[in-house]
């Protein structure tokens, strides 16, 4: 089996994808931006070949980059990244390479813009926002008046709560029609709920061979809009409404061998035209591996190693080494913000937590907005637990 990968170097634990593939004797063929020479080692390790690029922004380029890897080893049976960024390069490669084991560009739309991601969530039967494009002025406030302030903004085509804006009045509505970029936005009626999400990975017939969920205490915006700070912990959905929901939604996306990582608001309060509180409403899609900790987490909360099972579902449609996963604990994210002040040190956390804590790490400035500027990751027999150490861990000075 001949898997190309794209720009397995960053993010920089992506190398773990191609080792599992390599261990199952697949030719893991890298294509990448980053000079062969200043590759980590154990990302080297895991390549049978890598073409150096000093951009994957230039199509023709990487498509040259795939004909080589095809002339010199045969079929390609998948082109992979894990990476949103890349998603649109991925699927145009496919259409162009006759690689039908992932969505082509055609299909892609469904799962890349936010407004046609509805419509495979009503398929599934789940309600999403309301929404319009945003482009009229008087389209948008009288869709405002409709349903009342504040409204969201987002582009339909983006990453994450990038570029996402909550309007509050006629007055920012203005100012925001009057500045965006070219780029087509939607806009939304306001969700009062926090984030849920569910992720895993599917067979070629879209059935879960894994699947685990997230409560984001904070939701991505508002973490991008306070610096950082975050909690967000792992949860056993299998016996929930998020597991019957999630798996209805991962049949209308018809997922094949895919990571997925869906987003859903479960309501905080009542709303008219969602629901009661504690139901769930659609919020995004995304075909590939949840970003940031995650799949640490899953890994975990579940003692499996998800890596391991991704590369099984490409090389034998299947989850062979762990098909028996069960939850075994809670395993939360606490971020916190390099711009405040906390009560208690990176020392006294170590010295409390000693023994419950898997991971601590500091990202880099590019990423801290949205992971954090100092990151713990502990486990917790409870949500008691877990937040008696959010309350330690996040406590600011003078609280």
């Amino acid at each position: 089996m001949n898997v190309v990968f794209l720009s397995p170097n960053f993010p920089y634990h992506f190398y773990h994808f191609c080792d599992r593939l390599q261990r199952l004797g697949v030719q893991v063929l890298g294509i990448g931006d980053c000079p062969y020479s200043e590759l980590r080692d154990e990302c080297r390790g895991a390549l049978t070949e890598y073409y150096y690029l000093p951009s994957l922004e230039r199509y023709e380029d990487v498509y040259r980059a795939v004909a080589f890897y095809i002339f010199k080893y045969g079929r390609i049976d998948y082109i992979e990244s894990q990476n949103e960024y890349w998603l649109e390069l991925e699927a145009r490669l496919r259409t162009d390479f006759h690689i039908r084991s992932g969505f082509d560009s055609t299909e892609l739309e469904n799962v890349k813009f936010k407004s046609r991601m509805k419509a495979g969530y009503a398929r599934a039967g789940v309600k999403t926002a309301r929404y319009i494009m945003a482009e009229d002025p008087i389209a948008c406030r009288e869709f405002a008046a409709q349903v009342g302030y504040p409204v969201i903004v987002k582009p339909d085509n983006g990453v994450g709560a990038a570029n996402t804006w909550k309007l509050r009045s006629d007055e920012e509505l203005d100012a925001f029609l009057s500045e965006r970029p070219t780029q087509a936005y939607i806009m939304e009626e306001f969700v009062p709920g926090h984030v849920e999400t569910f992720d895993g990975i599917t067979d070629s017939q879209s059935n879960i061979l894994f699947c685990t969920g997230q409560v984001m205490a904070v939701t991505p915006l508002d973490m991008l809009q306070g610096n950082g700070e975050n909690v967000s912990y792992t949860q056993n959905i299998q016996e929930r409404d998020l597991y019957r929901i999630g798996s209805r939604v991962v049949q209308a996306f018809g997922l094949r061998n895919r990571f997925f990582h869906f987003e859903f608001f479960r309501l905080d309060t009542d709303k008219d035209s969602l629901g009661k509180k504690g139901d769930i409403v659609g919020l995004e899609v995304n075909i590939r591996a949840p970003g940031g900790y995650i799949p640490d987490k899953m890994n975990f909360a579940y003692n499996v190693d998800v890596y391991q099972i991704w590369a099984e579902s490409l090389v034998f449609d299947e989850n062979r080494s762990f098909a028996d996963y069960r939850f075994q604990s809670y395993v939360t994210h606490f971020a916190r913000s390099g711009q405040n002040n906390y009560l208690h040190s990176a020392e006294e956390i170590r010295g409390r937590y000693s023994g419950k804590i898997l991971l601590e790490n500091t990202p880099p400035p590019s990423l801290s907005g949205g992971m954090g500027s100092h990151v713990f990751i502990l486990r917790a027999a409870s949500v008691e637990e877990l937040w008696e150490q959010a309350d330690y861990i996040l406590c600011h000075r003078g609280e």
